[in-house]
């Protein structure tokens, strides 16, 4: 039985052993591994929003190119004018938050609007994320607003519009207090 027992700690030591010196071996191979990203890699992966509007290009788009791109690209997920399919419901329960059946959309929960737009830009369309155009990605935008009822049915969305976007459940989001000193440009 001290047979047995003497062999299994010597074998447990001798894999933790191998397993130890083959961690740190392959730190220090990692340390030439890959290279630099170039300048121009970085650009084109650079490409996020915040809520104060840094980040957004240049462009427009209207609602009505905007229902165009959602008929063609968005419908079969997102269901007929927003309201849900096989992917995540955008229009409606405005007011619900608060209700026993919360329903998160974009206008019931989302407090800005560029996070809409950052979003689209760097997701979608599912089956191709980040394929749409500046102008495309405002007029997806647009529509999906005006779904909600926050944008006419006559906008045209660009970077100065969409920063003038208030969203319905905007004020309902606070900083947490731990965070409440770090001066989020918000």
């Amino acid at each position: 039985m001290q047979k047995g027992w003497c062999a299994m700690y010597w074998l447990k030591s001798g894999l933790l052993a191998g397993m130890l010196s083959l961690a740190f071996t392959s730190m220090a191979w990692s340390q030439s591994f890959g290279r630099p990203a170039a300048a121009e890699e970085i650009r084109l992966w650079d490409i996020d929003v915040r809520p104060d509007g840094v980040g957004l290009p240049t462009g427009s788009g209207t609602v009505a190119r905007g229902k165009e791109l959602f008929d063609a690209s968005c419908f079969a997920c997102h269901g007929l004018e927003g309201v849900g399919a096989s992917r995540d419901r955008l229009v409606g329960g405005i007011g619900s938050l608060t209700s026993n059946n919360p329903v998160k959309t974009v206008g019931s929960y989302w407090p800005f609007a560029t996070t809409l737009f950052d979003y689209i830009r760097r997701a979608m369309p599912y089956s191709a994320p980040g394929s749409l155009s500046n102008d495309d990605t405002y007029a997806l935008s647009a529509y999906i607003l005006n779904l909600n009822g926050i944008l006419p049915a006559d906008a045209t969305l660009d970077k100065a519009a969409l920063l003038k976007v208030k969203m319905p459940n905007r004020d309902g989001f606070f900083t947490d207090p731990e965070f409440a000193g770090l001066n989020w440009p918000l």
